[in-house]
């Protein structure tokens, strides 16, 4: 007799967005660190790799021209020129790890949701964090202490923008304190697991439970 949990069901695209500064990075280690079901998605980018990086692991690094011909392809479920070097999410192995029930954790800015969304709208789910309050983001940013006034009015007025498409998003989180904020997008992901269009599974469940004896 099949449980609920382990029937089975098809993967999701967990996309979290936010202002630089508003904790998307650290929340997304803390959710790959305690949820084995989830996996980072891997883009493919024609950034130069840098010191530490793995093939494969962080990105799958090409040249442009073949970076070109995947997007002439179609190969990329989105894709985006970020800072001069182009960034790509690989269709082929994203479609066929959902179907075995693999769930993946983008993080991208809400240009990429969009074209996400407008790709695989059933298998997406939106979430963007906040700053508790836009002073509070600029100290954030300012106490790395690795950037200029000029670099940090810039990532400010980036960060303004991305905001500004806050209601393009399914859930937003108050990101005031991280770990509040880490079970609520938590709570999130576990939710939407449990929706009923995605447990391909029940059909089979429910039919032996109603089964005349």
């Amino acid at each position: 007799m099949a449980t609920t949990d382990n029937l089975k069901r098809r993967g999701l695209m967990f996309i979290l967005s936010s202002p630089s500064g508003a904790g998307k990075t650290t929340i997304a280690r803390k959710l790959l660190a305690g949820d084995g079901d989830l996996r980072m998605s891997v883009s493919v980018t024609t950034r130069p790799m840098r010191p530490g990086e793995i093939e494969g692991k962080d990105y799958i690094f090409v040249d442009r021209p073949t970076f070109e011909r995947m997007a002439a392809e179609e190969a990329f479920l989105e894709w985006a020129e970020v800072f001069g070097n182009f960034y790509g999410t690989p269709k082929a192995q994203i479609k066929a790890g959902l179907k075995e029930g693999q769930d993946f954790l983008f993080d991208i800015d809400w240009q990429g949701t969009q074209q996400l969304y407008q790709r695989a709208e059933a298998d997406v789910v939106r979430v963007f964090l906040l700053p508790p309050g836009i002073g509070e983001l600029e100290r954030r940013l300012s106490s790395r202490g690795t950037d200029s006034a000029e670099v940090i009015a810039g990532r400010m007025a980036r960060a303004r923008s991305e905001i500004s498409h806050w209601d393009g998003y399914d859930y937003v989180v108050v990101n005031d304190d991280i770990d509040a904020c880490f079970a609520k997008v938590r709570t999130i992901l576990q939710a939407e697991r449990m929706r009923r269009a995605r447990q391909t599974g029940l059909v089979d469940f429910v039919r032996e439970l109603t089964a005349g004896g």
